[in-house]
């Protein structure tokens, strides 16, 4: 029989921009050009109008899930390649630390709609590391299962619940004794730090089987905020951490943890930023892998200006890249745009010009 795709409010036409996510992460096909339209946002102003940047209290988990099913109703008339699915900002990295006893921040920030979470560093010296234990009946976990539960039923029959950032490797160690000891730690203390990845990659696992344990796939596909859709259960995995390193610390340091975590399910995607990019064709070689999403930073070309060198180094991994309007557009009717790229289009005036831009979208071929 024929697979039965779900059907969500908030994305009409899902069996189309199924097909082309299919496509796109399955044949890797590099004629094909995905995009997602970012329009101006009347739940994002009223949010930004509300709330004030910088640190504040752990928010209702409820009164989230109704930012983020206002936001995406919002966005259902947008006829665009995007999945609607909700991120759950609040666990995107505080969890992590929180779990072992960490004390957990939250910040606001106004223009995105987020409210993020950290830790501060949650050792004060190397000494007391043999005590941190994770606590699947701390208040941590306790949280994120509620939080998620609630996302689930609100989202049920409308949108998605995307994946959200692993703390893992590193990026677990930095939570523990800060960036500094970290790198410091790699060359006096190299025992100790295996150890850290060991409690790092039980800590992740555990959260992330957590995750696919009560929230279904969508048409046996994993929401993403970075990527949209990708077939399996994937996670979304970051080497932040090398991207002030060589990519001999990567190979090292970096390679076994992301293998490790790929295994355990279908495969995962990661994010280089602007300053990373000389980890590009160690990164892209790394089996799992099913897609990069590529961050701009100052000081650096935008991923979008270098795509031709960027595929050169990745082969047909698919991509996903951020570019203005005005720069999508005049590529797009010049024939510039590279295939096998989802690109997250910002500044788009208005939904007629989204419209009118995804026929073109459509109808492209690199």
């Amino acid at each position: 029989m024929p697979e039965l795709v779900p059907s969500l409010e908030y994305c009409p036409d899902l069996p189309a921009r199924l097909e082309r996510l299919r496509a796109l992460y399955l044949a890797r096909d590099q004629s094909l050009v995905l995009a997602t339209m970012q329009v101006p946002s009347r739940v994002i102003a009223e949010f930004r109008a509300a709330h004030h940047p910088g640190y504040c209290d752990y928010p209702d988990p409820s009164e989230r899930a109704r930012f983020w099913d206002a936001y995406l109703q919002e966005r259902a008339a947008v006829p665009d390649d995007s999945i609607p699915s909700a991120y759950l900002t609040e666990m995107d990295q505080g969890l992590y630390g929180g779990l072992v006893g960490g004390r957990v921040q939250f910040m606001c920030d106004p223009d995105t709609g987020w409210i993020s979470s950290m830790v501060e560093p949650i050792l004060k010296d190397w000494t007391d590391f043999d005590r941190l234990r994770l606590d699947r009946e701390s208040e941590w976990f306790h949280r994120y299962l509620r939080q998620l539960d609630v996302f689930l039923e609100i989202a049920r029959g409308k949108f998605g619940v995307s994946h959200f950032i692993l703390i893992n490797g590193l990026n677990f160690v930095f939570e523990l004794v800060g960036a500094t000891r970290t790198y410091l730690a790699l060359i006096e203390r190299p025992d100790t730090v295996r150890r850290a990845l060991d409690l790092a990659f039980e800590v992740n696992l555990a959260v992330q089987e957590a995750f696919f344990a009560r929230g279904p796939l969508l048409a046996g596909g994993t929401c993403s905020n970075m990527a949209q859709w990708v077939p399996g259960r994937i996670v979304s995995e970051s080497v932040d951490p090398f991207h002030m390193t060589s990519v001999d610390y990567f190979e090292e340091w970096g390679r076994p943890v992301l293998e490790r975590i790929f295994s355990r399910f279908d495969g995962g995607v990661v994010h280089i930023h602007g300053n990373g990019r000389h980890l590009l064709r160690a990164v892209s070689a790394v089996p799992g892998l099913k897609g990069l999403w590529l961050g701009d930073d100052r000081g650096f070309p935008r991923a979008f200006e270098v795509l031709p060198e960027i595929r050169e180094q990745v082969g047909d991994l698919p991509l996903n890249v951020d570019v203005p309007y005005a720069d999508f557009a005049q590529a797009l009717q010049e024939r510039r745009l590279v295939g096998g790229v989802c690109y997250r289009v910002f500044g788009v005036p208005d939904l007629d010009t989204a419209r009118r831009t995804m026929e073109e979208v459509r109808e492209y071929r690199a």
